[in-house]
C-alpha cells in the first residue's frame, strides 16, 4: 500500500500545495460524490399540461415557489403606508415661542399699573402708567422677530386686556393642547385639521368668551407644520413587511397530485419547481449534491491547509485523511444497503474508528473537523434513498458517538486507553438512543431499548479493536509518528539511547534532565509533551561522535579545548547538531525527531569561542560562530531549545539559588527573543512566561538547596 501511495504523490512535488491540500480534497469530493449521488436523485414523470395523473406524485423535496412568494410579498409592501419624522426642534420652538408671548405680556402689564386711554376714566397713580400701544410698542421691541412678523398686533392688545387670572389659565389651555397636537405630527396635508382639534379644545373649555376669541387668533401662528415624510422610514417599514412574509413553500412528501387528478397549469409548474419532469432530467440534486460536497470538501481543505502552513502535512498524513475517509464511507454505504425503520443497522456503525485514528495520528482538530464531516455524510446515506431528507437522528447519533471517541481519547499512553474510551463511547451511546426512545411518540418498549443499546455497546467495542488493529498499519506503513511509536522510541533499549549512555553519559543525564523540563512546560501550554520528552533524549546524539570535547562528559581530563584554536572548538561543537541529525536520519527516525535536533541550537551564537577568538583576531566573523540553523519550527522544538541552555546553565552553577536560577531562565529566554531564534515558531508570548514558571519551578526542585551535615572532625 505504501508504495501505491508513494507512486501516486511521486506524479506532483511531495512538498507542494497541490498534493497536501488539492489533491486529497479531490478525491475525496469525487468518492463522496459518487457514494452519495443515489440518496438524493429522485423519480421523474413524463406528464403534459391538462393530462390526468395515473399516480399520486410527491414533492421529493422542500422548496421554496418563489412566483407565489414574490406576488404575496408585491400585495404586503404596497399596503405599507408612508412614514413620517416629527422633528421635535419645530414643537420646542413653537411651545417656547407661546410661552415667550404670554411671559412678556405678564411681564410688561404687571408693571406700573396700566393707565388708561383717553376715552376712560383716569385714576390717579403715584407712577406713571403705560397704555395698551405703549405695552404693545413695547412687545413688538422685545418680542422675537419671527413672533413679531407672523403675529398681529391687535392680538397682542387683546392679550394685553385679559384679565391676568384668566390669561393664565387660558396660556395653560392653550399651550396643552398646542403641545398634544404638535407631538402628534403635523403634516402638510392636515394642518387645517390640527388647527380645528386646538380649536375644538379651546371652545370646550371653560374659558371666558373673551378668552377663547384671542386664543383662536393665536392657533394660526402656534400650529405649523412639524412632520415630513420619511424615506429612509418607509422603505424600512417595507424591507420589514416584505420580511415577515411567510414564503410559499412546497414540503418533502406533499402531495402535487393525486392519482386521476386534471394537472393544470398552477400544478404542472409546481411539478417543474421540484424537478419532477423528464425534460429536466433531475439536475438539481446533481447540483445541490455538488454545492454540498464543495462545502464539505473545503472545509476539510481549510484544516488540511492549516496544517500545511504549519509544516505538519507530509504524504503519510495525507493518505492516512484520504484512506480512513474511503474505508469508513465506504463502510456506511454498505451498512445502509442492509438498513431499514424497523432493524436501524445504523446503530452498529463504528465510526468512531476514524476520528479515533486521526486524533492519535494527526491532530485532535481535525479528527473534530472529520467528526462533523462523517455525521453529516451519514445523515445522507442512511436517508433510505429518500432524495430530499437527512436521518437527522443518524447523524446526531453519529456526531455524540464520534466526539465522545475524542474526548475520552486522553493521554494515550498505551493501547488500553483507546479500550477505556471505549467503554465512555458505549455509555455515551446507549444515553443516546435512550433519548431517541423517550422522545419518540411511540410506545416505549424495553426490549428495542435493550436491542438498540447492544449495538450501541457493540459499535463502541468494534470502533475500539478497529483502531487498535488499524493504527499499526497506519503508524508502519505511512510512516506516521504517533504516540505509540514515540513510546518506543523512548525505550533506554533502542540502540541509539544505549550509545549515549555508554559514550557520552554526561549528555545522556543531561538529555534526560531536558527531557523532564521540556516534557513539564509543554504540557503546561498544551503542546506534545510525549514528543518533547523523546526529542530530549535524541536532541545531542551528535556528541557521541566527540563526547570529550563537552564538558558533561569531561571527568578527571584536560579540556580537549585548550589544546585548538577557537574557531576549531566552535566548528567541533556546532557539529554536534547536523552530525546528531545525519544519525538520526541513518537509523530512520522520524523526522520530527531529526527536526529537532537540528533545530534546537538554530542559528545561536558559540559566544564564549567568538569572544576568545577575539581577543586575538578583531576581524573574526561572527557567522563561523553560529549554528547553520534553522531555528525552531515547532512549539515542542522552541521549549527544548529553551530548556537545554537552562539546564546546562543552572548546573554550571555553584550555588543555584532560587533568585538566581529565575534570573537565568529569563536571561535565555530573553536572549532567545532578541537573537530571533524564536521568530519561526508558533509561540506566543503569554506562552513564553508560562514556560519560563514551569521551567524556573523544576529546576528550583531539581537544583534545591540541601543540608550541609557535620563532619566527625566537626564534633
Amino acid at each position: 500500500m505504501k508504495k501505491v501511495l508513494n507512486k501516486i504523490f511521486s506524479i506532483f512535488n511531495h512538498k507542494s500545495k497541490w498534493v497536501a491540500v488539492f489533491l486529497p480534497i479531490f478525491i475525496l469530493g469525487v468518492f463522496f460524490f459518487f457514494i452519495t449521488m443515489n440518496n438524493v436523485y429522485s423519480q421523474t414523470y413524463d406528464v403534459e399540461r391538462f393530462d390526468r395523473a395515473k399516480e399520486t406524485i410527491r414533492s421529493p423535496i422542500t422548496m421554496e415557489n418563489e412566483v407565489e412568494t414574490e406576488r404575496k410579498m408585491r400585495e404586503t409592501v404596497l399596503s405599507v403606508g408612508d412614514r413620517y419624522t416629527i422633528l421635535e426642534e419645530i414643537t420646542e420652538e413653537q411651545l417656547n415661542y407661546l410661552n415667550e408671548i404670554f411671559d412678556a405680556v405678564d411681564t410688561l402689564t404687571n408693571e406700573p399699573k396700566v393707565k388708561k386711554g383717553k376715552n376712560d376714566k383716569e385714576d390717579e397713580e403715584p407712577v406713571e402708567q403705560l397704555t395698551y400701544e405703549e405695552i404693545v410698542y413695547q412687545l413688538q421691541e422685545i418680542l422675537s422677530s419671527e413672533i413679531t412678523d407672523k403675529v398681529d398686533d391687535i392680538v397682542f392688545m387683546h392679550l394685553i386686556q385679559l384679565e391676568e387670572k384668566e390669561r393664565t389659565h387660558g396660556k395653560e389651555v392653550f399651550l396643552k393642547a398646542t403641545k398634544k397636537v404638535l407631538n402628534s405630527g403635523v403634516r402638510i396635508e392636515n394642518i387645517q385639521g390640527a388647527k380645528e382639534e386646538v380649536s375644538s379644545v379651546i371652545k370646550y373649555s371653560t374659558l371666558q368668551a373673551d378668552v377663547k376669541e384671542t386664543l383662536e387668533e393665536l392657533i394660526d401662528f402656534a400650529i405649523v407644520e412639524n412632520s415630513f415624510f420619511d424615506v429612509e422610514k418607509t422603505m424600512e417599514a417595507r424591507k420589514e413587511a416584505a420580511s415577515n412574509v411567510e414564503p410559499v413553500i412546497i414540503r418533502s412528501g406533499d402531495i402535487i397530485v393525486r392519482e386521476g387528478q386534471i394537472i393544470t397549469n398552477e400544478i404542472f409548474e409546481d411539478l417543474k419547481l421540484v424537478g419532477l419532469l423528464n425534460k429536466q432530467k433531475s439536475i438539481y440534486p446533481g447540483i445541490g449534491l455538488t454545492v454540498f460536497i464543495i462545502m464539505i470538501v473545503g472545509l476539510i481543505g481549510y484544516e488540511l491547509n492549516r496544517l500545511y502552513r504549519r509544516e505538519e502535512l507530509d504524504k503519510g498524513k495525507i493518505s492516512a485523511v484520504i484512506l480512513i475517509s474511503i474505508i469508513l464511507i465506504a463502510l456506511m454505504k454498505i451498512v445502509s444497503l442492509y438498513t431499514d425503520q424497523l432493524n436501524q443497522l445504523y446503530l452498529l456503525v463504528p465510526i468512531a474508528t476514524g476520528v479515533m485514528l486521526l486524533k492519535i495520528l494527526i491532530y485532535e482538530r481535525i479528527s473534530i473537523v472529520f467528526s462533523i464531516v462523517y455525521s453529516i455524510l451519514g445523515s445522507i446515506i442512511f436517508n433510505g434513498e429518500i432524495p430530499g431528507t437527512l436521518n437527522v437522528e443518524a447523524g446526531l447519533y453519529f456526531f455524540f458517538f464520534q466526539m465522545a471517541g475524542i474526548v475520552f481519547l486522553t493521554n494515550i499512553k498505551d493501547r488500553g486507553t483507546i479500550i477505556r474510551a471505549a467503554f465512555g463511547m458505549a455509555i455515551i451511546n446507549i444515553m443516546t438512543i435512550s433519548m431517541y426512545i423517550l422522545l419518540s411518540f411511540e410506545k416505549f418498549e424495553l426490549v428495542s431499548l435493550l436491542i438498540h443499546s447492544a449495538f450501541g455497546i457493540g459499535a463502541a467495542v468494534l470502533s475500539a479493536v478497529l483502531t487498535i488493529g488499524l493504527l499499526p498499519f497506519f503508524e508502519t506503513g505511512l510512516g506516521i509518528l504517533s504516540d505509540g511509536k514515540l513510546l518506543a522510541l523512548a525505550n533506554p533499549n533502542q540502540p541509539l539511547l544505549r550509545k549515549l549512555l555508554t559514550e557520552a553519559p554526561g549528555t545522556y543525564h543531561h538529555s534526560v534532565m531536558v527531557a523532564n523540563l521540556s516534557e513539564s512546560a509543554c504540557e503546561a501550554i498544551g503542546a506534545n509533551g510525549l514528543l518533547a520528552r523523546v526529542g530530549s533524549y535524541y536532541h545531542d546524539i551528535g556528541k557521541t561522535q566527540k563526547p570529550h570535547y563537552f564538558i558533561e562528559n569531561q571527568v578527571a581530563i584536560r579540556n580537549p579545548h585548550d589544546f585548538i584554536e577557537p574557531k576549531k572548538s566552535a566548528e567541533i561543537i556546532i557539529s554536534h547538531a547536523t552530525e546528531g541529525a545525519n544519525m538520526l536520519k541513518e537509523h530512520k527516525l522520524p523526522k520530527e525527531i531529526i527536526d529537532i535536533a537540528m533545530q534546537h541550537h538554530g542559528t545561536s551564537l558559540v559566544s564564549y569561542f567568538y569572544h576568545k577568538a577575539k581577543e586575538t583576531d578583531e576581524e573574526v566573523k561572527e557567522e563561523d560562530f553560529r549554528y547553520p540553523g534553522p531555528k525552531p519550527s515547532t512549539r515542542e522544538g522552541a521549549i527544548i531549545s529553551i530548556c537545554d541552555s537552562a539546564e546546562a546553565a543552572v548546573r554550571s552553577l555553584k550555588e543555584p539559588s532560587p533568585e538566581r536560577i529565575e534570573e537565568i531562565v529569563s536571561s535565555i529566554v530573553n536572549n532567545k527573543l532578541m537573537d530571533g531564534q524564536l521568530d519561526d515558531t508558533p509561540i506566543t508570548i503569554e506562552e513564553l512566561h508560562i514556560i519560563r514558571e514551569t521551567v524556573c519551578e523544576a529546576l528550583k526542585g531539581i537544583f534545591h538547596s540541601r543540608i550541609q551535615y557535620p563532619t566527625k572532625e566537626a564534633n
